[in-house]
């Protein structure tokens, strides 16, 4: 399972699934990247833009998902805590938001994708804007990782980094069954109302 999502077809998946609503996959992409660049110096390059091109494939999902939803319901799949400011940066600036996926997790930047979606920023600017953050992202990481080279390749491969890498597939996949199960609770929810509202 870990030789898959440290492939190159695997980090591309894990890319992609990294924008959607239903996948918990903290820092694994970025840790994906650096590992195949240290491991394939060479191509250090071809990495990056492997990885931005298919992880538009997630956030043109959860885009659309977004455009579908519209403002209204984005407080069924946004926390409370997070909805106005999300809402709020989103009307603001626009395709620009794109720069805020520099920031690492916990900082929810997928719900700043779907809030996209709802208040209709523009399609194109996003994803390009969107892309080159994350190609520039991808590649200051595969460029560290050829610098460190060995040294890379040396932690990556330890026992104790073996345990770490365990672990977090654990986290993984609780993390995206909890989101699933949170998605399909949301959904009936909102079903729910929507009926009762019918009905009255």
């Amino acid at each position: 399972m870990l030789s898959f999502f440290f492939s190159t077809l695997g980090v591309c998946i894990l890319g992609a699934l990294d924008s959607s609503l239903i996948f918990f996959l903290p820092l694994a992409v970025d840790v994906g990247v650096v590992y195949l660049a240290s491991r394939n110096p060479h191509l250090f390059w071809l990495y990056p833009l492997l990885v931005s091109a298919t992880s538009m494939i997630g956030v043109a999902v959860t885009f659309y998902i977004g455009e579908r939803l519209g403002e209204a319901e984005l407080k069924h799949f946004v926390s409370k805590r997070n909805l106005e400011m999300v809402t709020q940066r989103t009307r603001t600036k626009g395709a620009a938001i794109a720069v805020l996926d520099f920031i690492p997790p916990p900082f929810p930047f997928t719900a700043f994708i779907l809030a996209a979606g709802a208040l209709k920023v523009s399609r194109h600017r996003f994803f390009i804007a969107l892309f080159f953050v994350r190609l520039i992202r991808f590649g200051l990481e595969a460029t560290l990782a050829v610098l460190l080279g060995a040294e890379v390749i040396e932690i990556i491969q330890s026992p104790i980094a073996r345990h770490i890498a365990e672990f977090f597939t654990v986290i993984i996949v609780v993390g995206s069954a909890i989101t699933i199960y949170q998605a399909i609770r949301k959904n009936a929810r909102r079903r729910t109302k929507d009926m009762d509202s019918m009905a009255a």
